[in-house]
């Protein structure tokens, strides 16, 4: 596990340089008068671990940069990818607008580059903003943030698409949260593109979004917990934590309303990472759900395939196969 004296930690992303895993995380320190004040004061810091469950602290790569920047509250959730020799973090820029209401807060996707993962500069004159002909903006609803955030890149043949929190502009109000998407050529001119799924899916916002292949099988990886469910949604019963949908590959549409629950919101922000024996696996943080916050990251959970192609936690298949559940055809990935 990873915790942090001091701090809350919660969001992260994982770039694997073949010898060690490079981790980036929000935190913020724990003495705010309420956890919920963390995401006005999250920075991103930087740990390394050669097994997923052993950290070593390398301390902050990026915070708040102040001012009129894109980023001048907070730094938050993103993504590392490699290409051309370096190493590219696309990030979310958090900007609270007090002069327009309590919450309102502006979401921008920013770029940073490293060429040793520890050492990130800020990409100058580099912004990805929500486009308003498919997508919610702040001021357009009565919803209070422009969600757009949570940046996901893959590489997909001779381009990069990224995966995006996002809200569409219709639909009821609870019940407007899309897959984002954008696509590039070169990581540094990006065409926003339509949503990659449509409203009324059951979700006020798919969050932390991860596209993966699993033994040839690509599969969406979202969270959103139950108090973002839709009121039909909650009325029917379905609770919230770490979703998975299969798609047909990246940049494919998607119904996000056939996502299955991975695991409970007790973890939440689900990544998966694959580790030295090539086995996914998954890793949350322990969001304490009923109990005062704890901002910790878990140790990894084994994950296999069901014969639907939905994620699930291998322990879980195993229990279920005792009881006489289903056996799911593919038990790891290749």
């Amino acid at each position: 596990m990873l915790s942090v004296d001091g701090r809350w930690v919660w969001d992260f992303w994982i770039a694997d340089d073949g010898d060690a895993y490079h981790l980036y995380y929000l935190n913020a320190p724990d003495s705010l008068d309420h956890e919920d004040l963390r995401h006005r004061n999250a920075q991103i810091d930087h740990a390394v671990s050669t097994d997923l469950v052993e950290w070593s602290l390398a301390g902050n790569v990026l915070a708040a940069a102040g001012g009129q920047a894109d980023d001048a509250t907070a730094c938050w959730t993103g993504c590392v990818v490699s290409h051309d020799g370096r190493w590219t973090m696309l990030y979310t820029g958090s900007r609270f607008l007090t002069e327009v209401g309590p919450k309102a807060n502006l979401e921008t996707i920013l770029a940073a580059d490293s060429a040793d993962l520890d050492s990130w500069r800020r990409r100058g004159g580099f912004a990805i903003r929500a486009d308003a002909r498919w997508y919610e903006v702040l001021g357009s609803s009565a919803w209070p943030e422009e969600a757009w955030r949570d940046p996901w890149v893959e590489r997909d043949g001779s381009r990069w698409v990224m995966y995006i929190t996002a809200r569409a502009n219709h639909g009821a109000i609870d019940d407007r949260g899309v897959m984002g998407y954008a696509v590039s050529e070169d990581l540094e001119t990006w065409h926003v593109q339509p949503p990659l799924s449509e409203p009324g899916a059951g979700f006020a916002h798919l969050e932390v979004p991860q596209l993966v292949e699993i033994d040839g099988q690509w599969v969406v990886v979202f969270s959103c917990p139950t108090s973002a469910m839709s009121r039909q949604s909650q009325l029917a019963g379905r609770t919230g934590g770490i979703w998975s949908v299969p798609v047909d590959g990246p940049g494919k549409p998607f119904d996000a309303s056939h996502a299955r629950l991975l695991h409970d919101e007790s973890l939440y922000s689900g990544r998966v990472v694959y580790d030295r024996q090539h086995q996914p696996q998954l890793l949350g943080f322990h969001a304490g759900v009923g109990e005062r916050f704890r901002g910790v990251i878990s140790d990894p959970l084994p994950l296999t395939l069901t014969s639907e192609g939905y994620l699930a936690i291998a322990s879980d298949l195993g229990f279920a196969r005792l009881q006489g559940g289903t056996k799911p055809h593919k038990e790891e990935s290749s």
